[in-house]
C-alpha cells in the first residue's frame, strides 16, 4: 500500500512534534536559573508549549518535501526553507521572542538564511559524497551504478 506525503507529514510531525516543549522547557529552566526574577506567566508557558509542539511538528513534517520525486531540487528547497521560515517567525513573534520590528525581522531572517543555506549545504554535499562512495563500490562489486 502506497503511503502519501501528507500521511507521511503527519507522521513524523506527530512522532516528533513532543521535542519542541522539552527543548522550551530545557530553555525556561536555563532562564530560571539564571535570572533570579524570571518568572513566565501560565499564559505564556501554555502557548509557549503549543506553539513549539507545532514549530517541532512542521520542521519534522517538511522533511519529506526532499521525498518528492515529481519536484527539482531547487522546488523542494524553496517550500522547505518557506516553510520553516515562516513556522519559525510565526512561533517567535506570536510567543513575543522576537520584537516586531523590521530591523529585528530582517536581522533574523538574514541569521535564518544563512544558517539553513550552511546546513543544506553540509548535509546535500555529505550525501553526494556517500552516494558517490556507494555507486563506486557497486560498481567494483559488478553491479550498475545507482542500481543494488
Amino acid at each position: 500500500m502506497k503511503r502519501t506525503y501528507g500521511k507521511i507529514f503527519l507522521r513524523r510531525g506527530l512522532m516528533f512534534g513532543g521535542f519542541g516543549p522539552i527543548i522550551m522547557g530545557l530553555v525556561y529552566l536555563a532562564l530560571d536559573n539564571q535570572y533570579a526574577d524570571f518568572a513566565p506567566t501560565g499564559s505564556a508557558v501554555f502557548l509557549g508549549i503549543l506553539s513549539t509542539y507545532l514549530l517541532a511538528f512542521v520542521q519534522a513534517g517538511v522533511s519529506v518535501f526532499n521525498q518528492i520525486k515529481e519536484w527539482s531540487t531547487i522546488k523542494s528547497l524553496l517550500y522547505h526553507f518557506l516553510t520553516l521560515y515562516s513556522s519559525y517567525t510565526v512561533c517567535y513573534l506570536v510567543n513575543a521572542w522576537l520584537e516586531f520590528q523590521v530591523e529585528v525581522i530582517a536581522i533574523f531572517t538574514a541569521a535564518f538564511t544563512a544558517i539553513y543555506l550552511i546546513i543544506w549545504g553540509i548535509v546535500y554535499f555529505s550525501v553526494k559524497s556517500v552516494s558517490k562512495k556507494m555507486n563506486k563500490k557497486l560498481q567494483e562489486n559488478g553491479f550498475p551504478a545507482g542500481e543494488p
